[in-house]
């Protein structure tokens, strides 16, 4: 008899045993699951937008410091370099280079109609405008699209990034000269007309950790 019962008690003790260890298992990804959203959302990047005066420029000033959180993919210089002379146009064809805005802090940002992740991109980069847009910064987005004019605006309009001025250039030389390996692509410029830093992909700009960086830039100025 002995020997009949002891394999089902000891089966029966395995079963007790994997089944308590499945349910830590269990227990330790629900916390790593509330933990990681958690850590994931410190950045900023899916809060949408935040108030202007609620976030203050970094102390210690343009530092790799700021490619944190949100900024994570921009690339800070460690020495800033002055940009290529860009040729472009404005909604009603008058030619501009970024001398237009010498002594302002830019956002340059390329990108076309066809460019998906531009579509989701777009309107934190008017909201970033809505927010610091004045005589010290601009989001100045160019559209290299070849559609024209028409084709572009009605793009902003749909994704609600009217609050971005039209530029264009149908050449796609500014595409080039950036050395843009694809879109969307984000350069952030000095008052000297140099490049800070970089960043290829789309990015929430409305969001905690690009106003600092934006602020921080322009606040190197004043």
């Amino acid at each position: 008899m002995t020997n009949d019962t002891t394999p089902k008690n000891n089966s029966g003790k395995t079963r007790l045993i994997i089944a308590g260890i499945a349910a830590l298992l269990i227990a330790a990804y629900g916390v790593y699951a509330i933990n990681g959203s958690k850590s994931n959302n410190q950045g900023g990047e899916k809060t949408g937008t935040v108030s202007n005066g609620s976030v203050v420029a970094a102390p210690e000033g343009l530092t790799k410091a700021l490619s944190t959180g949100g900024m994570q993919a921009f690339l800070m210089h460690k020495t800033r370099k002055e940009m290529p002379k860009l040729e472009f146009k404005n909604e009603q064809g008058k030619e501009l280079t970024l001398e237009n805005w010498k002594g302002r802090v830019v956002l340059l940002n390329l990108w076309a109609t066809w460019c998906a992740p531009c579509r989701k991109e777009m309107p934190h980069l008017a909201n970033l405008q809505k927010q610091l847009g004045g005589d010290d910064f601009e989001v100045v987005a160019i559209s290299i699209d070849r559609k024209g004019v028409e084709a572009s605006k009605k793009f902003l309009s749909e994704v609600n990034a009217s609050a971005l001025k039209l530029y264009m250039d149908r050449t796609t030389v500014v595409l080039r000269k950036v050395k843009a390996r694809g879109l969307p692509v984000t350069v952030l410029i000095d008052r000297q007309g140099r490049e800070v830093g970089r960043l290829l992909g789309p990015a929430v700009w409305d969001g905690v950790d690009a106003v600092r960086l934006v602020k921080t830039a322009i606040g190197e100025g004043e």
